[in-house]
């Protein structure tokens, strides 16, 4: 069984699979059903992503809006990443404030994100990153959070960090109040 860890944001959840090691090496198990199940979380997962990040590299902090709102459950397979989720739910006490963890192929750890969060990451070694998602990805429905927006004041943990020309232009989270109201 996995231990499952809440967070300082209602909702997001880390979990660390309990991991087998011997001489060969180790087995985790990284996702059975029965664990959200258990805690009234089933997905029915319909998209699973995968990425390779070199070092430095920041993506995000990106989300679907309406319909196609994704909860995310998202692990390194291998390197490492800081891996962060923006509370963009309107009506949440916790509206603005983000939740960083270190994710990495040594620990196996997994980070659960629902809905109504913004979602992003910086490459602290080169890292491959996997996802599931609890829905499709629109490109209509896409949005996203300026990373370095200072009102988040994100620590991302590298200095130069490279990213998208698509990451460089997301507003602010003021802009997004403004805008849009939240998620």
């Amino acid at each position: 069984m996995a231990e499952i860890v809440k967070t300082s944001l209602p909702g997001v959840l880390e979990i660390f699979p309990k991991k087998f090691l011997d001489n060969r090496g180790y087995f985790f198990e990284s996702y059975r059903a029965d664990w959200f199940n258990d805690i009234h979380l089933d997905h029915g997962w319909v998209q699973d992503n995968q990425s390779f990040s070199t070092a430095g590299t920041l993506r995000g902090l990106h989300f679907q809006r309406g319909e196609f709102s994704q909860a995310k459950l998202v692990r390194v397979i291998q390197g490492s990443v800081l891996d962060v989720a923006v509370d963009l739910r309107i009506d949440s006490p916790t509206f603005g404030q983000s939740y960083l963890t270190v994710l990495d192929a040594e620990k196996s750890n997994l980070l659960y994100i629902p809905s109504g969060f913004a979602h992003g990451f910086s490459v602290l070694e080169d890292a491959v990153f996997a996802y599931k998602c609890s829905n499709y990805y629109n490109k209509a429905s896409e949005g996203g959070i300026l990373w370095n927006d200072s009102d988040l004041a994100i620590d991302w943990k590298i200095k130069e960090p490279i990213i998208s020309e698509k990451d460089a232009l997301w507003p602010s989270l003021s802009e997004f109040i403004i805008n849009e109201g939240g998620l």
